[in-house]
């Protein structure tokens, strides 16, 4: 491991710059993390606000907010918000549930401007041909936007323990539909130590790509990385 970009994680939301300030005390302290990820909601009067506060620090890359109720994504004061990252020069990091990503390819669709990446994979938790085919059709819609890309990551079920033929399935289709360029391997940790190890976790991360070239297999573990979040 090279570098490190921490992404909010669920912090008290009235903490949500005390937490920007505290991670760029870690990374004088101990060199990482390497960018930030903070939270701030773009619906709320004061989002103009915390956006400025958290654009401010350096290591800010980008902005994850998660939208909480249905048809947020189309709400204006929530577009207000949203639009700001392009002026501020913030990238979003997207985390929907799977029957949500067509809606928020729509909002990806109309903002060109902001580089976008899915978190999680799209949540394809439900295995089903019928939960599948939900997600495929919005991993596609937002795949048409040459500037989303997709982390692949949180891919233990909630009821089962890591699969990995499941696992492998999902993220060749993910790979397939985004391509290598706009994907990235992210571990989603320490959530996801409650199915599987970090170790056991990017051993078989490795496993599911070594078919790939080199040069694809780089970009997926480094360079995309490297690029989105300006490391």
């Amino acid at each position: 491991m090279v570098k490190t970009v921490h992404v909010e994680a669920e912090c008290s939301r009235e903490q949500q710059v005390a937490e920007t300030e505290w991670l760029t005390a870690l990374h004088a302290k101990h060199g990482m993390p390497d960018a930030i990820v903070p939270h701030a909601w773009f619906h709320t009067p004061d989002a103009a606000a915390i956006l400025e506060r958290q654009a401010s620090f350096p290591m800010v890359r980008g902005i994850r907010s998660k939208p909480f109720r249905d048809g947020m994504m189309q709400e204006k004061a929530w577009l207000a918000g949203y639009a700001l990252l392009e002026r501020l020069k913030l990238s979003w990091d997207l985390r929907v549930k799977t029957w949500e990503l067509e809606e928020a390819a729509a909002v990806v669709r109309a903002h060109p401007g902001i580089a976008v990446v899915l978190n999680h994979t799209g949540f394809p938790w439900d295995r089903s041909d019928a939960g599948l085919e939900v997600w495929r059709r919005g991993m596609r819609s937002l795949a048409a936007s040459p500037h989303c890309h997709c982390k692949l990551s949180c891919l233990c079920l909630l009821d089962g323990p890591w699969d990995y033929e499941s696992n492998r399935r999902v993220v060749l289709e993910a790979i397939g539909i985004f391509g290598t360029e706009r994907c990235m391997f992210a571990s989603n940790f320490p959530v996801d130590g409650l199915r599987v190890s970090f170790r056991q976790m990017f051993d078989d991360f490795k496993r599911m790509t070594r078919d790939l070239s080199s040069t694809e297999r780089r970009a997926l573990f480094h360079d995309n990385a490297v690029r989105f979040y300006r490391l």
